[in-house]
């Protein structure tokens, strides 16, 4: 081992501690040797402890997700530099998702020369700290489920959700657009209900097609703070109204959905709709509340968002049962149920482990506002608008 390897171990070692001068010391080491060694050292580490991430299961937008959250934006940086240079490395055959996440994160390789202080900015010392967090958050990583295969690997895993550019996907993406713009809710609710309506057709149409010919895919999700226990409930609602299963990683920051491909898209373009709306309807709602005389509380905020989730998901389930009773096909039931089967078996299998989230209700007004504001209109624009509920669950 070279001097600069023993120094990054030691910088390493004490950043994981709480000894905090002991650290300092370390990186001065750091700081002081010879800095092409040190960069070399750190860059063979780096590139080390990411490419042993993909045969666990974890992905390039996975983990430039994660950087992101627990990492400052140049330690994040120096982590996609690291996955562009591990790319260099990989046996073939690379899959083309594999490559289209890195290029989504801006991934890039230059050289390995000065690669460290093209990030500095002048700051080595701070980009040093950067890059040995980046270390310590690579190494601290625990396997997760393996939605795709690895590249280089010949083996099979799940396979993930791609959507494709079809005449429907872009009607639905239309709709949800115009949820998101207006600011009658009573509108935005109409628009989505028809969504969920032409997705779940176009699951069922192709759950009919192809019926035994394919197998429960897998997509992550990420859940950022604030309120992540509500936005990952909002997922689960979701996921179970389009026939999908959906776990809440907490720590890492993101949720898992199994399901079949055309379910998965549903789910993707969905939740990603709702999240928006929801968000908008909270801040609606809590401006009213304070022209009342109320005050702005995280708990109004949780119960809000919890309320929302759980009622629209009522709904979108019975958009989707009420699509799947107008196509009154004798094949669909039994072929439903079986991929419903085979979509809880491969969550047993993933996750053995999973336990249940308790929901608490903090705020009555809030509950009551959330579940309103998914209540407010009949999923079939041309009924006339419900009355909001106005008790829990």
């Amino acid at each position: 081992m070279s001097p600069a390897e023993q120094l990054l171990d030691a910088a390493v070692a004490t950043a994981r501690g709480t000894d905090v001068r002991a650290a300092e010391r370390a990186l001065d080491g750091l700081v002081v040797a010879d800095g092409a060694a040190v960069d070399a050292a750190l860059l063979a580490r780096l590139t080390r402890d990411v490419g042993r991430l993909w045969p666990r299961g974890w992905q390039p937008a996975d983990l430039d997700r994660l950087a992101t959250r627990r990492l400052t934006p140049r330690g994040a940086r120096l982590l996609r530099d690291a996955m562009a240079a591990q790319r260099r490395t990989l046996p073939a055959p690379v899959p083309a998702w594999f490559d289209e996440q890195l290029t989504e994160t801006g991934a890039r390789w230059d050289d390995d020369a000065g690669w460290l202080d093209r990030r500095a900015d002048g700051d080595r010392i701070t980009t040093l700290r950067d890059a040995v967090d980046a270390v310590v958050l690579v190494a601290g990583l625990p396997p997760v489920a393996a939605l795709r295969p690895p590249p280089g690997s010949a083996g099979t895993a799940l396979a993930a959700a791609t959507p494709s550019g079809s005449r429907m996907l872009d009607r639905v993406r239309a709709l949800l657009a115009k949820a998101e713009s207006t600011g009658y809710p009573a509108e935005a609710e109409a628009f989505t209900a028809k969504a969920q309506e032409l997705m779940a057709r176009h699951s069922i149409d192709a759950a009919l097609l192809d019926a035994g010919a394919e197998c429960p895919g897998g997509v992550r999700i990420g859940v950022d703070a604030p309120y992540a226990a509500a936005k990952a409930l909002l997922i689960q609602e979701v996921a179970a109204a389009n026939r999908c299963e959906s776990v809440w990683s907490d720590d890492l920051g993101f949720a898992t959905v199994l399901g079949f491909p055309a379910d998965l898209a549903a789910v993707e373009l969905l939740h990603t709709s709702l999240l928006v709306q929801a968000t908008a309807a909270m801040l609606r709602g809590r401006g009213e509340r304070g022209r009342a005389g109320g005050r702005r509380t995280k708990g109004y905020d949780e119960s809000f968002l919890n309320a929302f989730a759980l009622r629209i998901g009522d709904r979108l389930r019975e958009a989707s049962a009420a699509a799947a009773e107008e196509l009154d096909d004798d094949r669909l039931l039994p072929v439903l149920a079986a991929r419903s089967d085979a979509v809880r078996e491969r969550v047993d299998q993933l996750f053995p482990g999973t336990t249940r989230h308790r929901l608490q209700v903090r705020d009555e007004q809030g509950w009551v506002s959330g579940t309103s504001a998914a209540d407010r209109a009949s999923l079939d624009p041309g009924r006339p608008a419900r009355r909001p509920l106005r008790g829990g669950r």
